[in-house]
C-alpha cells in the first residue's frame, strides 16, 4: 500500500548531473517538545533555520528531516530554491495518532496551524527532468500510538532511491514491548521498501536503535538495525566496527546507509544547537 504524500514542486533551472551523491539527514525537533528551539517556530523561520543551516557547507542533493511539521515544507521548497538557484522538491507525509486523527505540531507562537509532524524527503532537480517520484509507505507501528513510515524519493535520471524515516521511540507510550518488536519489524520492513533494481539506495533517519557494536541502548534495539549494516554501509562506521559518532546526548540514533564501498565522506554536525540531534551527512559515489 503506498500512502499519501503532499508534494510540493515548483520549476528552476536544475544543477548538472553529477557523479557523486550529497545526503544530510536531520531531526529537527520541531513538532512537540517544548524542550527544543525550532518549537513553536513559524514556517519561514523553519525554513530559514533547516535550510540555511542545510546549505552551509555546500548544499546537499538529498535532504531527509524527521519531527518537522507538514505547514512548513512548501516555504521550506521556496526558500531552498531562492537561495541555491536550483529546482527542489519537497515531500512531506505527516504522522496520524491511534484515532486516526493527525498528530498535530503544537501552534506557532502566534497560535497559527503548522500542520501535523511529519517526515519529509527534499530533492534538488527538475522532476520533469529526473522523471523523481515519491512514495510513503507505511510502517508496523504499535496501534496504541503514531502511525509510522518511510518516504522514498526515486530519481531514474540518476538512478538513485532514497528512502528517508522516524521509527519508534522505544519509550513506554510507544514500542514498549520486550525485544523491541516494532523496530525489528519496521527495520526489516525498511529494507524490502528501500530496495530498487537498477538504482544506488540511500536510507536513513532517526532509527531510535544504538549501533550493534556500541555497547549502550538496549541489546534487542542493537540486533534490531544489524541486518542494515550486512546489506549497506553506515556513513559513520569505522572499519568492521558498527559504531559511530553520537547524534544526540551522548548516542548515535541517527544514520545514514548507503550501498558499500560507496562512501566518500561523513560528517556529523556536533555545533547545531537548533535540536535535540545533530545533523548527519554523507557523500557517496554513484
Amino acid at each position: 500500500m503506498v500512502g499519501p504524500v503532499l508534494l510540493l514542486v515548483a520549476g528552476l533551472l536544475a544543477a548538472p548531473s553529477r557523479a557523486e551523491l550529497s545526503v544530510m539527514t536531520w531531526n529537527v525537533c520541531a513538532g512537540t517538545n517544548a524542550a527544543c528551539p525550532l518549537y513553536r517556530a513559524g514556517a519561514l523561520e523553519l525554513a530559514q533555520s533547516i535550510g540555511g543551516y542545510a546549505i552551509k557547507s555546500g548544499p546537499p542533493d538529498v535532504i531527509f528531516l524527521q519531527e518537522f511539521c507538514t505547514g512548513a515544507a512548501g516555504t521550506l521548497e521556496l526558500w531552498l530554491e531562492q537561495r541555491t538557484g536550483r529546482n527542489w522538491t519537497v515531500g512531506s507525509w505527516g504522522l496520524t495518532s491511534n484515532d486516526g486523527t493527525p498528530y498535530a505540531c503544537h501552534p506557532d507562537r502566534l497560535g497559527r496551524p503548522r500542520g501535523a509532524q511529519s517526515i519529509a524527503v527534499a530533492v534538488a532537480g527538475d522532476p520533469a527532468e529526473d522523471g523523481a517520484t515519491f512514495e510513503a509507505h507505511p510502517l508496523p507501528a504499535p496501534p496504541w500510538y503514531v502511525t509510522r513510515a518511510v518516504l522514498c524519493a526515486t530519481v531514474p535520471a540518476r538512478k538513485v532511491r532514497a528512502c528517508g524515516t522516524h521509527l519508534s521511540s522505544g519509550r513506554a507510550d510507544d514500542d514498549r514491548g520486550p525485544g523491541a518488536p516494532y523496530r525489528t519489524r519496521q527495520i526489516r520492513r525498511l529494507l524490502e521498501i528501500a530496495a530498487e533494481p537498477g538504482h544506488r539506495t540511500v536510507l536513513g533517519g532517526d532509527l531510535n536503535v544504538a549501533p550493534p557494536d556500541s555497547g549502550y541502548g538496549s541489546a534487542a534495539g542493537r540486533r534490531a538495525v544489524a541486518p542494515l549494516y550486512r546489506a549497506y554501509q553506515e556513513c559513520d562506521q569505522r572499519g568492521a566496527r558498527r559504531t559511530g559518532r553520537w547524534t544526540r546526548e551522548g548516542k548515535k540514533l541517527d544514520y545514514l546507509f548507503a550501498p558499500k564501498g560507496t562512501v566518500r565522506s561523513c560528517r556529523v554536525a556536533r555545533d547545531v544547537t537548533l535540536s535535540d540531534h545533530k545533523p548527519v551527512h554523507v557523500k557517496l559515489a554513484l
